[in-house]
């Protein structure tokens, strides 16, 4: 069967300085295969996303964007056999590093053409599809300045970061989970389906993207020694600092209402949180 490739392109991620849009055509213009693009704007629902991967009757679909944009065609395919490919263009582009992606375009769409696909699991925080990682506390925060910020990139989010520093506090927490319940005070609480941040955080290391779990990971204290460890080398955490366990299902209770963002995106602030896994949810290209 001839394939179709369909490239959902979000022409906002990023630095806004490429075309991938005709990068894509270009790419395609001495290679026999049907291309079909479909570039978001503000009106691009979700319902409409899936009206059009229907009608392109494409045998893979490419997101052309950051997590989020891959966030939102995993949202239009869940429980599909269609592959699902990426093209990194995001800010920082977690899921990319997490596959193996290339970062350059033309090595990205080559392994759209060679990869093979790969079932991942996803988990659902709050009804949101989390691909990747979702937090609640300062990371969260930082998205949220980052969002808020007119520069991009790693510096504009190195700039969120020092300012949410600042304001960083605890939260008192109560976790439940299907074997225990633990209550504590923690700065942030990561819900972790892949290993690490775009930046290269390497904030769970051990997971995986096809087992039956998803981690939790407990951060206690702010600790710039502990943060450096993460960053740079593979030792593992202080259990004074930072803990991790795994779980099929997770239930979070807040005192306050903390601020929560799922694949990078800010949500807002909330009090209670109830993430479960969805085993074999996607099929993605690696």
């Amino acid at each position: 069967m001839e394939q179709k490739l369909l490239f959902i392109v979000n022409p906002k991620s990023g630095s806004h300085t490429i075309n991938f849009s005709e990068l894509i055509r270009e790419f395609f213009s001495t290679r026999n295969y049907l291309i079909e693009i479909f570039e978001l704007d503000g009106d691009s629902a979700i319902e409409k996303i899936k009206e059009v991967i229907t009608a392109s009757n494409a045998t893979k679909v490419i997101a052309v964007g950051g997590d989020g944009t891959l966030k939102l065609v995993a949202e239009c395919l869940l429980r599909t056999n269609i592959p699902i490919g990426l093209i990194p263009a995001g800010s920082a582009n977690g899921m990319a590093r997490e596959l193996g992606v290339p970062t350059h375009t033309h090595e990205a769409l080559e392994l759209i053409l060679s990869g093979t696909s790969r079932s991942i699991h996803v988990v659902i925080v709050n009804g949101e599809l989390c691909i990747h990682l979702a937090d609640i506390g300062y990371n969260a925060y930082v998205v949220k300045k980052f969002d808020d910020l007119p520069q991009r990139g790693m510096w504009g989010y190195a700039k969120a970061a020092w300012q949410a520093f600042w304001r960083r506090h605890k939260m008192d927490v109560v976790f439940i989970t299907d074997e225990e319940e633990i209550k504590c005070k923690a700065a942030m609480v990561v819900i972790a389906n892949g290993t690490m941040y775009g930046t290269g955080v390497k904030i769970n290391p051990h997971g995986k993207l096809d087992d039956d779990f998803f981690e939790v990971i407990l951060i206690k204290a702010f600790d710039v020694m502990e943060i450096l460890k993460i960053r740079f080398t593979s030792l593992p955490f202080n259990p004074e600092k930072i803990e991790t366990f795994k779980t099929r299902e997770l239930q979070i209770k807040t005192k306050h209402r903390v601020h929560f963002q799922v694949d990078g995106e800010y949500k807002g602030k909330v009090n209670r949180i109830a993430a479960e896994i969805i085993p074999d949810a996607i099929r993605i290209i690696v």
